[in-house]
């Protein structure tokens, strides 16, 4: 019995010594000490973002209706954001470079300037070409070459400097329906010429949210279902008097109306901005 008992102690030894040196039994003790500490950090780094996570879920909430819990919601894509962090700290796999690489993907899709977001309206399909009937020449006679020019492909379009810096979006910036300024400079009810022929300003595309506000301000019609986009007053202003609008007799600036928006659809403006911005790191 006592050489039974010897025994055992030496195995709770020799079980107490392997996990004091285990390295991730140490860092783990560390962590203990140090969690307070780095729970406390991560939650002053969400509670910077939790502003814009409340209003983005109210936002569900009124377009959805009000069995949507918005305080679920922030709860839950907090929840997903500090997921999604861990990312950092995990070994990168095969599968996970993919997923990454397909989120990219789909960022750029959405934040091109076919985007639904950024372009007035979907691309139109290429119409068909009929085919011209085959011109009978003598047979003496030849055929110049002539060669075929290819299409230039077109400038990528630069959403940078001063307009696209949401620090200019303060309470007191005045904008104009996208409509009324496609009018005010002479383009007629050609809708989104202006988008077409400016691609690189500014244009926010309003909500359901926003669109209930214009209206209420009697800004646009309640039952326009249509797109609605809101440009800064100065910019428009700018191209008036550029060289491309200066001389036109077409040129209306009474008709643009500028009126000034609430700091909720500010916040959410300066999100798309910085989001759209080509220029940033």
């Amino acid at each position: 019995m006592v050489k039974h008992r010897q025994v055992m102690r030496r195995g709770r030894r020799s079980q107490m010594g392997i996990s004091f040196t285990d390295p991730g039994v140490s860092m783990d003790l560390l962590r203990v000490v140090l969690q307070p500490y780095i729970s406390a950090d991560i939650k002053a780094v969400m509670d910077k973002y939790m502003p814009l996570l409340q209003k983005a879920s109210q936002n569900v909430r009124d377009n959805v209706g009000n069995e949507v819990d918005a305080e679920r919601l922030v709860r839950e894509i907090g929840c997903s954001a500090i997921e999604h962090a861990k990312e950092m700290y995990q070994e990168p796999s095969k599968s996970s470079t993919a997923q990454v690489k397909a989120s990219h993907k789909r960022f750029k899709q959405m934040n091109n300037d076919n985007s639904p977001l950024f372009s007035p309206s979907p691309a139109p399909k290429p119409r068909r070409k009929r085919k011209q009937p085959a011109q009978v020449l003598p047979s003496d006679r030849k055929v110049p070459y002539t060669s075929v020019s290819k299409p230039k492909s077109s400038d990528p379009v630069k959403r940078e400097g001063p307009k696209w810096d949401p620090v200019r979006l303060v309470e007191s910036i005045t904008f104009v329906l996208g409509s009324r300024a496609n009018k005010a400079l002479g383009m007629g009810g050609t809708r989104g010429r202006l988008y077409v022929k400016h691609p690189n300003i500014f244009k926010y595309p309003a909500d359901s949210q926003d669109k209930h506000w214009l209206a209420e301000q009697h800004y646009m019609p309640a039952t326009s279902g249509k797109m609605a986009y809101l440009l800064a007053e100065a910019d428009i202003r700018e191209l008036s008097e550029s060289d491309d609008y200066r001389d036109s007799a077409d040129l209306q600036m009474h008709e643009i109306r500028p009126f000034c928006v609430p700091s909720w659809m500010l916040e959410k403006m300066k999100v798309l901005m910085a989001a759209a911005r080509t220029d940033r790191p």
